[in-house]
């Protein structure tokens, strides 16, 4: 970069601040409001709002994510999605159960009875992407439809072949939607402010994520992976390699474009740099970035970019895979109806002012109304700061981390749990979360000042500590180490289900039990299996691991029908499956013109 007498020339000024950083002189950027004009009126203009509309409608949002914040944490584990649903103006949360149902009410969420719980969607998503593996003709997404209940398939008709005809058929039999259209997205070639164009190198522009600082205050900014993958190349403000910012994917470890993610580093190394808050709104009132957070479905989502500049859309999945094609499919990603074009990629998203994620893809154009083939699709932002460990750079004053909650303590214990409490820690902005630590290790986290831990061994001493965080991503120091004991066992590797299933001819009965257990279940697995029943030769009777791993207990089959009336046991010798989560016993009835009920069962593990 060109200097005179210690001053920077005009053009690294008008590149710098194009870019988003600025001079070290530069003033502070004053703390923006909740909802900057640029986000209000990029609803509007996306969703065909007026001004007073869009500003409605993001109130309602905000306050869906407060109290996604505040559910219950039992209520929370148990439910199969949330969302946002813009038009009832409340948070929606799939639930299982009348009781569930009750309880999402009373908390202030309008519940949905769904017929699928997490367990089993997860189960079914592991399953499709078993058979995606590395790649099918035309399959270019899959995941969770949190408002459908179901998982997805994205299928561009024009690529199909044979194999996408047989992995289709195979998928429909794991009760899967299919979504075909006539396009597929893909990774967009870019360039550097959050939202203006940098260079790797001498190959096309990209554009800047956000600024982040590591644990030693060195200076970086956030951006796609698919522009940093190139080890240690330099990093350019101007076309033609001039004004250079520093290097990108320093030693080969500050990139991933892959089933992980697709993010990367740069590391902001040339005197004169200075990392900004300020988003490029590109015509609009600069927002100044107040924290980072995760986007939920239904959500209004801004983004910039050097293409497309300043667009806003609705969340339509999260944590859905894509599959670009060339072997390159990654999970976890999410999708939404905003424009972006090539040159985008790399750019910031926003949830009002707080950073959410890093372009990754999209369509060729921008249509009204897009199919999944022409969505744009980004990077969850907090996964790669977590990654690198990277400080995320906040404007409006909230730098300050709350103090360490005060007087944590036990206030008791089983052989698998330990319930603890502590006094609130405060903030100069407020509060929003409580981690628990086992150790080092994150055991659990909570929005109020107590919390149960479960999956614990018996018998075994355990050192538990709290760290507050607040609004902008501040986390506390640690509190005092709790130092406790759980309780001997007694038994407690032995589950039972005694609810009553009716069987019926020619239909599956599944009837579960839920483990919080840790580590390894028994290599010979007990199971005890009541049941009456008119014909047992009509039955079969088989285990599932919280896997999906299937464990045949007995087959149907046989000349002559004999009741079932009592207890049979069964051993699985030479099991292999984790002891915690949900096993499950399916009851198969492969004949006509019975009846019976299972009574109950137990699975020792």
């Amino acid at each position: 970069m060109r200097r005179h007498n210690g001053v920077l020339s005009c053009l690294s000024i008008v590149a710098l601040a194009a870019l988003g950083f600025g001079p070290v002189a530069q003033a502070a950027s004053p703390p923006a409001p909740v909802h900057p004009d640029a986000e209000v009126n990029g609803v509007a203009a996306a969703f065909g709002l007026t001004v007073s509309q869009a500003k409605s409608q993001l109130a309602a949002q905000d306050e869906a994510h407060r109290l996604a914040a505040s559910l219950p944490d039992g209520l929370r584990a148990r439910s199969a999605g949330q969302w946002f649903d813009a038009a009832t103006g409340k948070l929606t949360l799939a639930v299982t159960n009348a009781a569930d149902a009750d309880a999402a009410r009373s908390a202030g969420a309008e519940p949905r009875l769904m017929p699928r719980t997490k367990a089993e969607l997860d189960r079914t998503d592991a399953a499709v992407r078993a058979l995606v593996g590395d790649g099918v003709p035309g399959v270019f997404g899959w995941g969770v439809d949190v408002r459908n209940n179901e998982i997805s398939v994205s299928v561009d008709r024009n690529r199909k072949t044979a194999e996408t005809e047989s992995f289709l058929s195979q998928a429909r039999d794991l009760g899967v939607r299919i979504t075909e259209s006539g396009s597929s997205p893909q990774q967009q070639d870019g360039t550097v402010q959050t939202g203006n164009p940098w260079w790797p190198g001498g190959e096309t522009s990209c554009s800047v994520g956000f600024g982040a600082t590591d644990s030693s205050g060195a200076k970086h900014f956030l951006t796609a992976g698919h522009c940093t993958n190139d080890r240690d190349q330099a990093a350019y403000g101007a076309q033609s390699q001039q004004n250079r910012i520093g290097t990108s994917n320093v030693g080969g470890t500050r990139s991933v474009n892959a089933r992980e993610g697709d993010m990367g580093v740069v590391a902001v190394t040339q005197p004169g740099w200075e990392l900004s808050a300020a988003v490029n709104t590109w015509g609009e009132a600069a927002i100044t970035v107040t924290g980072s957070a995760e986007a939920m479905v239904g959500d209004r989502v801004c983004h910039s970019g050097n293409t497309s500049k300043w667009k806003c859309g609705e969340v339509k999945y999260t944590h859905k895979a894509v599959d670009y094609g060339g072997g390159l499919i990654i999970e976890d990603l999410t999708w939404t109806t905003a424009c972006s074009l090539g040159g985008d990629s790399g750019g910031g998203w926003l949830l009002g002012t707080k950073a959410v994620g890093l372009h990754d893809g999209g369509p060729s154009q921008c249509v009204e109304n897009p199919t999944d083939g022409e969505m744009s699709i980004f990077q969850p932002v907090i996964e790669a700061l977590t990654k690198w460990n990277l400080t995320l750079v906040t404007g409006g004053g909230d730098t300050t981390a709350p103090n360490a909650p005060g007087n944590a303590r036990s206030t008791g214990t089983t052989s698998n749990s330990v319930s603890l409490t502590w006094d609130a820690a405060t903030d100069n902005v407020g509060v929003t979360g409580y981690d628990v630590y086992n150790g080092s290790t994150l055991a659990t986290s909570a929005t109020g000042t107590s919390v149960t831990v479960t999956g614990l061994s018996p018998d075994t001493s355990y050192g538990f500590t709290v760290k507050a965080r607040d609004a902008a991503g501040n986390v506390s120091p640690a509190s005092g180490v709790v130092s406790v004991k759980t309780q001997p066992g007694t038994g407690g590797r032995t589950l039972n289900n005694g609810t009553d299933f009716a069987i019926h001819d020619y239909r599956q009965v599944f009837s579960p039990v839920t483990s919080t257990l840790t580590g390894r279940a028994a290599a010979s697995l007990e199971i005890s299996v009541t049941i009456r029943h008119t014909c047992a030769e009509d039955l079969g009777v088989t285990v599932l691991d919280p896997n999906g791993k299937a464990y045949p207990l007995k087959h149907s089959g046989g000349a002559a029908c004999t009741a079932w009336n009592g207890a049979r046991t069964f051993s699985v010798p030479g099991a292999s499956s984790p002891a915690g989560g949900k096993w499950q016993l399916r009851i198969t009835d492969y004949g006509p013109g019975d009846t019976g009920v299972l009574d109950t069962w137990s699975l020792t593990l």
